[in-house]
């Protein structure tokens, strides 16, 4: 098929083994958006000026943080099931690693005549507690996340692609949300529970409303990958296991 025809309906089961053009540079993006919205925007809080409220405070890391759910449903839109499970599970090894080199990193004596380290544990520094909530709650909403959109395309026949990414991004928030806020602070001091619902309920939200915002350009790359694989992915009579390791 040439690049830009229209894209032929497949089952995931007869693309096993198959090398598609662009699914390397797409779980790069995935990656890539994942780490860096960690590493650059979970230590800020940031502050909005609202009308009719005032200064609303948020955490920096979900202006993009959301993006790596975007970049989950446009692959399992153009690529299956499979194919996504094997990038979300690249993104939490990386997660790990990361996690895993910011402890060492600052863990190590710094030399006398550097004076940074205070700053360094500030921006590096992470809370056992807070890592292991977001690993855990990373690796269960994208799961449902994908899993959800799958389901849906093949109940759909394909249709309304924003009735799915809308509703796969609300199932996979909401569980990313649930664990996350739960486990990283309740009990915390200065938490109470009220504040973690509230909190949870905000950020729940917030992102779904990225992913409603980002709508059009989702379907703008969904279309453009469609279209330059040749491929439509159906997830008929896939094996949902996360556990998985076949594509």
């Amino acid at each position: 098929m040439t690049e830009g025809a229209k894209p032929n309906r497949v089952s995931a089961r007869t693309l096993r083994g198959q090398s598609l053009r662009y699914y390397d540079f797409v779980m790069a993006a995935f990656v890539a958006v994942l780490l860096l919205s960690n590493v650059l925007g979970a230590g800020k809080v940031a502050q909005i000026w609202l009308p009719g409220v005032g200064y609303w405070p948020f955490g920096a890391g979900i202006l993009f943080f959301p993006v790596s759910y975007v970049i989950g449903d446009v692959l399992t839109e153009v690529y299956g099931y499979a194919r996504a499970r094997r990038v979300i599970w690249a993104g939490f090894a990386a997660t790990v690693f990361m996690a895993l080199m910011a402890w060492v990193v600052v863990a190590l004596p710094p030399a006398p005549d550097w004076t940074n380290q205070q700053a360094y544990e500030a921006v590096f520094g992470q809370v056992p507690r807070i890592v292991f909530a977001s690993m855990c709650a990373f690796w269960a909403g994208e799961f449902v996340n994908s899993y959800v959109l799958a389901r849906l395309k093949v109940a759909t026949g394909g249709r309304h692609l924003w009735m799915r990414t809308i509703g796969s991004t609300v199932a996979g928030q909401g569980v990313d949300s649930l664990i996350f806020y739960p486990l990283a602070f309740l009990g915390a001091e200065g938490w109470t529970t009220g504040l973690v619902v509230t909190v949870l309920f905000t950020q729940w939200v917030l992102k779904v409303s990225w992913e409603v915002l980002l709508t059009p350009f989702t379907y703008v790359v969904v279309g453009s990958l469609k279209r330059a694989e040749g491929v439509d992915v159906f997830d008929e009579g896939t094996d949902f296991n996360p556990f998985g390791t076949r594509v």
